[in-house]
C-alpha cells in the first residue's frame, strides 16, 4: 500500500485518508474516490488528495478484517457469541447471552505478532459479560495489509480462541451463620444482585448459628445447584468451623485462601457433586472482591484449580471498599 499526497488526475479508485470538507456535503475518511468525487474537489480549488493506494497484494481493511474475525470465531454460534458487520477496519464479537469469557491468550497473542497493522483486543480471560456486551474486537489499523500477513495471523486464529460459558447453576442456596445477633440482609441482598446477573435463582433464607453440626446439617439439607456460605464469624483456617462443617456433611474442601485483597478468606469445594463456596466477609459489600472469580466462574461450570487461585495475585489488589473494619494502612 502507497499512502501519501497525489495529483487528483491519479486518485481515482484510492482511499481518502483524511475527510475533507465541500462546499456541498464532505467526504469521509476511508471513502473511494470516483471521478465525479474528484470534479467536486477541483471545483473546490483542491489539486492534490491524500490518498491510500492498494496495491496488487493487498487486502481491504473491512474484508480483512472479517476474514480475521470468522478465524477467529469459526462457530460463533457455538461458542456463544456473535459477529458484528464490519466497518472501517473493525468487526466487533459480542456476548450471546451471560456468562465468563475464556480466551486463548497465547493465539491472541500470536495474532497480534504478525503484523502491527493487524491487531485483536479482548476482555481479560474470565471476565463477566451481561448479554450482548463486547468482548473482543479485530481492527485493522491501516486501509488495507498484505495477503501474506493476513494469511499468517489467520491460520495462528484457527480453532477458535474465544468461547463464552453460559450459566449452568440455575438456583443456589445461601447459608448464613450467626454469632449471637442477628446479621441482617446487607449480605443476601449482596449475593442476590451477583446472581441476578446469570440469572441464577437464591433459595429461601438459612440462617443457624455460627457452629460445626447445625451448619453441617443446613449443607446437607440445601436444596439448589450450588451452596454458599456466609459465616457470622471469619474463616480463619483450613479447620475453622466452616470448612469442617463442610467435611462433617460428607463434602470436600479444595481449596482455602487466595491471594487477592479483599477475598483472601475464601474456601471452596464440594458436597454431593455441588460446587461449595465459604465466601468471605467482603462478600457482603456489593463492591468487586475475590470471590467474585471464584463464583462466575463456577456458575458457569468453569473449574477453577488452586493453581489458577494461586495465579490470582497479578492483578488481584482490588479497590478497598469503604466499609472494610481494618484498613490496608491505618
Amino acid at each position: 500500500m502507497k499512502f501519501g499526497p497525489v495529483p487528483l488526475g491519479e486518485a481515482a479508485g484510492a482511499v481518502l485518508a483524511h475527510a475533507v470538507a465541500l462546499p456541498q456535503g464532505r467526504l469521509k475518511k476511508g471513502h473511494i474516490l470516483t471521478e465525479g468525487d474528484l470534479s467536486r474537489l477541483r471545483a473546490a480549488g483542491q489539486n492534490e488528495v491524500i490518498v491510500a493506494r492498494l496495491g496488487p497484494d493487498d487486502v481491504p481493511e473491512d474484508i480483512a478484517a472479517q476474514r480475521l474475525a470468522e478465524a477467529l470465531l469459526p462457530a460463533p454460534e457455538a461458542a456463544g457469541l456473535k459477529l458484528g458487520p464490519a466497518t472501517t477496519g473493525r468487526v466487533n464479537l459480542h456476548a450471546g447471552g451471560p456468562g465468563v469469557i475464556e480466551v486463548d491468550a497465547a493465539r491472541i497473542d500470536a495474532v497480534n505478532a504478525v503484523h502491527p497493522m493487524i491487531t485483536v483486543a479482548t476482555l481479560r480471560p474470565w471476565q463477566r459479560c451481561a448479554a450482548r456486551a463486547m468482548v473482543a474486537t479485530v481492527k485493522i489499523i491501516s486501509y488495507a495489509v498484505p495477503e501474506a500477513a493476513l494469511a499468517e495471523a489467520c491460520a495462528a486464529a484457527q480453532g477458535g480462541a474465544l468461547r463464552l460459558h453460559a450459566p449452568v447453576a440455575r438456583s443456589a442456596t445461601l447459608i448464613e451463620t450467626s454469632v449471637g445477633s442477628d446479621p441482617g440482609d446487607k449480605g443476601r441482598r449482596a449475593t442476590r444482585a451477583r446472581l441476578d446477573r446469570f440469572g441464577t435463582e437464591l433459595g429461601p433464607r438459612v440462617q443457624v448459628p455460627h457452629r460445626v453440626e447445625p451448619l453441617a446439617e443446613a449443607i446437607s439439607a440445601a436444596s439448589g445447584d450450588m451452596v454458599l456460605i456466609l459465616t457470622g464469624s471469619a474463616t480463619s483456617d483450613l479447620h475453622d468451623v466452616a470448612p469442617e462443617a463442610l467435611r462433617r456433611a460428607g463434602g470436600e474442601v479444595t481449596h482455602f485462601g487466595m491471594p487477592v485483597d479483599p477475598g483472601n478468606l475464601l474456601f471452596y469445594g464440594q458436597h454431593m457433586g455441588r460446587p461449595v463456596i465459604g465466601l468471605p466477609g467482603c462478600a457482603r459489600s456489593p463492591a468487586l472482591n475475590g470471590a467474585d472469580w471464584v463464583l462466575e466462574r463456577l456458575i458457569c461450570g468453569v473449574p477453577v484449580s488452586p493453581s489458577e487461585i494461586a495465579a490470582m495475585g497479578v492483578g488481584g489488589l482490588l479497590k478497598e471498599p469503604p466499609s472494610r473494619p481494618r484498613p490496608r494502612e491505618g
